[in-house]
């Protein structure tokens, strides 16, 4: 993708006039916030516009546990409300847990950015007075601010989704560029320490790799390839990887490791994600699948190559500056699916590791 063209997909779009924000100024505001990684950086910008909006309030947003570690250190935060769910009886009461919490906290305003029935639930049941989101999944009901996306919402980059409806709902104007992060001072230490621990060479150059994606394998490129990537990153400019991921992605990243001749530090499992974001920072350069490591290390700032496939990176592509997509968009893409309906994944299959080398180079990255 060129820079035009990512200027013009990420180009915000015109807002609707004489919206007035809501009134009286809620003084306690909550944001239930999405539930994937990547979704956490590009719903970011509305997040934002809300805590502008509403400078004075009290501004708290519910999470997943396992995603709290994305908000450490913000300090346009006042509180953070991690969660947990489970099934059955477990995670009836934890749904009832997650509404009393809601309520002893005295929101006056709730601001609901998945399209979950649950999560409009939750807020309703709360008694929290003002409940803004979509109408989707049959809860219009339980929203007092609502709208259905736009078709400005639909078309372009995902940040606008989100932008939308805090704009439909809520007269918020927000600003699509806002999704800088940088890390937490002592995830950074951790991390600064742990690599120190092991890298081969200290004054080696690190290179981030992500070679896993959760949404599946038409979304990942082949790992045989990210192994040659490692040896090319070694060879070309004296640089160590680090292949980072969820637990669950471990596996695969250990076997991209034993793959390569140079090696690489296998970090998958073993940080949080305020971890993942501290060395992703540490980082000289990243490069990987449409994943939320890609999503961090593009709003870090770091130089990033994202490896496209069955997805579109006009709708989910990384934001920031310093990014660089590879796609080969063959006549079936994108096909948004997990896996190739026609079994041969051409369009990962394609993307050679010159080419990944190429787009670091081209950003800068080992300048």
């Amino acid at each position: 993708m060129t820079g035009a063209e990512q200027e013009r997909f990420l180009a915000p779009h015109p807002a609707p006039s004489g919206r007035a924000l809501l009134a009286p100024r809620p003084s306690r505001v909550v944001i239930k916030a999405v539930n994937w990684l990547g979704d956490l950086v590009m719903s970011l910008p509305a997040m934002r516009a809300v805590r502008r909006a509403f400078a004075s309030a009290h501004l708290a947003v519910l999470v997943k546990k396992e995603l709290a570690g994305f908000f450490e250190g913000a300090d346009w935060l006042d509180e953070v409300i991690p969660y947990s769910l489970g099934s059955g009886l477990a995670g009836l009461g934890a749904r009832f847990r997650i509404i009393a919490e809601l309520r002893s906290r005295g929101f006056d305003l709730a601001v609901v950015m998945p399209n979950s029935f649950d999560s409009a639930l939750w807020v309703a049941a709360a008694g929290i007075a003002r409940r803004a989101g979509y109408i989707a999944d049959l809860r219009g009901p339980m929203l007092t601010h609502k709208a259905a996306p736009p078709a400005d919402a639909l078309d372009g980059h995902q940040v606008h989704y989100w932008l939308a409806m805090v704009r439909e709902t809520l007269g918020i104007q927000g600003d699509p560029d806002d999704f800088a992060i940088r890390p937490a001072p002592a995830s950074l230490e951790r991390m600064t320490a742990w690599l120190g621990e092991r890298r081969k060479r200290p004054g080696a150059p690190l290179v981030a790799l992500a070679p896993a994606a959760a949404y599946g394998p038409a979304k990942e490129w082949p790992a045989a390839k990210f192994a040659a990537l490692v040896d090319l990153l070694e060879s070309e400019f004296g640089a160590q990887a680090v292949l980072v991921g969820a637990p669950s992605e471990r596996p695969r990243c250990e076997q991209v490791a034993a793959m390569s001749r140079a090696g690489a530090i296998v970090a998958a499992g073993e940080t949080s994600v305020a971890e993942l974001v501290a060395t992703l920072s540490l980082a000289r350069a990243f490069a990987g699948n449409d994943s939320g490591a890609m999503h961090i290390a593009g709003a870090l700032g770091t130089p990033t190559v994202a490896i496209f496939g069955s997805t579109n990176p006009n709708r989910t592509g990384p934001l920031g500056p310093r990014t660089r997509v590879i796609w080969h968009r063959l006549e079936c893409s994108p096909c948004l699916a997990r896996t190739c309906r026609f079994g041969h994944y051409n369009c990962l299959v394609r993307v050679q590791p010159d080419e990944v080398i190429e787009s670091l180079r081209a950003l800068g990255a080992f300048a």
